[in-house]
């Protein structure tokens, strides 16, 4: 009777005596990585996995991402310098928030946020939704909808998932669509498409790499990219295989049939801890009496319009839609200046969690590379380089190396300096062996939990970044499956 009173009374003592456990083997960890780890940088070969293993086993046993990319972060930097990790560990994070991709990151992140806080407080958001209600009658309908809008607006990754997640979970939620299931679909047309289409901002980036490592100039790196996309598979295949899973030919598997059907038999859409990275979640806006579709179609024509018009810069076309919808909106009288204003700060309010992540992730991926694990990674792969077989290594290896890094424009800029070379030097396709690394990056940062892609998408869906990225991943490897079998047939017909 005394102990029953005990446990009501504590009815947390079992979570903290987990909790303790967990930092005793967590402190006994980074002990032996401060004391018994050699710190000579040709020392850490297989060591350098490490960090990356720690980090995927926190996350499958604690199921929280922002603690694990920081404490391996931290480890990375203990396995380094010991004692003295402190200061470099300190000091990186003030150069990652000085980095220009990550001020580039706050500011058009934040401010699509704002857009779409926007478009919601004119309505704009739910007369789409009504819009799209009319003529996606079903859920099949519905579902096709979102795979085509997701390919229709192919200028950035950022602006695909950020704008159809977030105006699709409205008109997918009153068919009982799981959040999983959307953000699959969504998260499957957004980088894969843009890494397709030349008139993009990822071609204009992966363009300009291949121009400064010797593949054409700066009048026709377009045309050098365009020879590429034959070559992409990875993206090829996610695109192409979203319409088969909607219409049932690839039938609903694994983690994503459970969602499905917690959503058709308890109309919980969204799985546990989606309100922390939710970009909508605790809003309160009340939309006008009569909204207008144009309300949503005209900033977003606007945003990619502007975003071509300034040669690609999605910054730019961010900043013009946000002074465009401020002259139009009040023109049609559905916000005063004040609700402008309170709408922007919202819209950056609710991105702060995603790119809090975004910038872990380029924390621990700093801390990996402390260690030296992407040359680890690259000289495993150099033991099974042959022509024939160079295509499918680097989709491989450099998959695997986006997956843990999480950073796809960062992994871009390593690969392709040595990829391209080594291709020429061994007779293979150059375009071929791009279209790998293109298609490394799209995949590792598919199935990665906590890569920008798979944190964004979460946002804007509403869906618990985990349970998006573990849902999505069996599809992930459906894709690369047929990706590799491509890139050995691709290899020994090229070689």
């Amino acid at each position: 009777m005394q102990e029953t009173k005990l446990q009501a009374e504590s009815p947390g003592r079992e979570n903290y005596s987990t909790y303790f456990k967990t930092y005793a083997i967590l402190i006994l960890l980074f002990l032996v990585a401060i004391f018994l780890i050699p710190k000579e940088s040709d020392s850490y070969q297989l060591l350098s996995l490490i960090p990356a293993a720690f980090l995927l086993i926190f996350i499958f046993y604690t199921k929280r991402i922002l603690e694990a990319l920081t404490l391996g972060a931290l480890l990375g930097y203990v396995m380094k310098y010991g004692t003295g990790f402190f200061e470099p560990f300190s000091g990186e994070l003030l150069n990652i928030m000085m980095n220009e991709s990550i001020a580039w990151l706050i500011i058009v992140c934040g401010l699509m946020g704002s857009i779409i806080a926007l478009i919601e407080k004119s309505g704009g958001a739910y007369a789409f939704g009504e819009w799209v209600s009319k003529r996606a009658k079903t859920r099949k309908s519905t579902l096709l909808w979102t795979w085509v809008l997701g390919m229709v607006i192919f200028i950035d990754d950022y602006l695909n998932c950020l704008t159809i997640g977030s105006s699709m979970t409205r008109v997918t939620d009153k068919h009982k669509v799981s959040r999983e299931y959307l953000a699959y679909i969504v998260d499957s047309t957004a980088a894969p498409t843009c890494v397709i289409v030349p008139v993009s901002t990822w071609a204009v980036f992966i363009a300009i790499l291949m121009v400064e490592n010797g593949l054409g100039t700066s009048e026709t790196m377009i045309a050098e990219f365009i020879k590429t996309i034959p070559f992409n598979f990875y993206a090829w295949f996610a695109v192409i295989i979203v319409p088969l899973v909607i219409l049932g030919i690839i039938p609903i598997f694994g983690p994503m049939k459970a969602a499905e059907k917690r959503a058709q038999e308890t109309g919980v859409l969204a799985p546990p801890g989606s309100e922390k990275i939710d970009m909508k979640a605790g809003e309160l806006i009340e939309a006008p009496a009569n909204p207008n579709v144009w309300f949503f179609f005209l900033p977003i024509i606007i945003l990619i319009g502007a975003t071509i018009y300034f040669d690609l810069s999605l910054q730019m076309g961010v900043l013009a839609t946000l002074a465009f919808i401020f002259v139009y909106y009040l023109i049609r009288k559905v916000i005063t200046p004040l609700d402008y204003a309170d709408m922007v700060v919202l819209g950056v309010k609710n991105m702060l969690f995603p790119i809090s992540l975004v910038i872990l992730a380029y924390w621990f991926a700093a801390g990996s590379e402390e260690i030296g694990f992407v040359s680890y990674m690259i000289e495993i792969g150099e033991r099974f380089m042959t022509p024939q077989f160079l295509p499918l290594v680097i989709f491989i290896i450099f998959g695997i190396t986006e997956f843990i890094m999480g950073i796809s424009w960062g992994m871009y800029i390593v690969a392709l300096p040595i990829v391209i070379p080594v291709a020429i030097s061994l007779g293979v396709n150059p375009y071929l062996a791009v279209g790998a690394v293109c298609s490394a990056g799209v995949w590792g940062s598919h199935i990665c939990f906590y890569s920008d892609a798979t944190i964004l998408t979460s946002a804007a869906t509403g869906c618990e970044n985990f349970r998006h990225a573990i849902t999505q991943i069996p599809y992930g490897f459906i894709s690369f499956i047929l990706a590799a079998i491509a890139f050995v047939i691709a290899g020994h017909v090229l070689a």
